[in-house]
């Protein structure tokens, strides 16, 4: 099993840095709360991986992998781009009907794009989910390759999620 960053596995790992800390500071174990330092340093640092994602050129990159975006993100995109273009012409050279149509084609590029966003979130949640479920009776059950789809479902589910999440993020800034 590859060793990606887990959300969950952050939160194990800084309870057990906190832990370790409250044991260290009883029994006076300078070491202890050394160690309960570094653990909940990496603890950190694994779940800010874990929340990190992008989208680039059509696809969402994330900790867990890459994954291709719905088409109409970028289709989307560049109905934006071209109606922007447009609209600046329009507006540059006195031509209020090219500067219209740009304005529109730029608000269709904005909802087809928001509606891939939606969609990708939607899957990439249910991926995870269902990739979790799966993954969780494919354990009990040894079906290792099982196991591995699942893992791979949820990883692919996670990448779409986190990088419809970062193009959200950078739109409302």
């Amino acid at each position: 099993m590859p060793d990606n960053t887990s959300t969950l596995q952050s939160y194990i790992d800084s309870a057990g840095g906190m832990a370790q800390s409250a044991l260290g500071s009883l029994t006076g174990n300078t070491a202890d709360k050394a160690e309960a330092d570094k653990k909940k340093t990496q603890a950190d640092a694994k779940d800010a991986a874990s929340h990190s994602g992008t989208s680039i050129g059509g696809v969402s990159v994330s900790s867990s992998g890459v994954a291709a975006n719905d088409p109409e993100r970028q289709k989307g995109s560049w109905d934006q781009t071209v109606g922007s273009a447009k609209e600046t012409v329009g507006g540059l050279v006195g031509a209020q009907g090219l500067k219209n149509e740009g304005r529109e084609q730029n608000a269709q590029g904005q909802g087809r794009e928001a509606a891939g966003q939606a969609s990708d979130m939607g899957k990439g949640v249910a991926d995870r989910v269902s990739g979790t479920v799966a993954g969780g009776v494919a354990s009990l059950t040894g079906d290792s390759e099982a196991k591995a789809r699942a893992e791979k479902k949820h990883d692919t589910g996670k990448t779409l999620q986190r990088g419809a999440e970062s193009d959200i993020n950078k739109q409302a800034s």
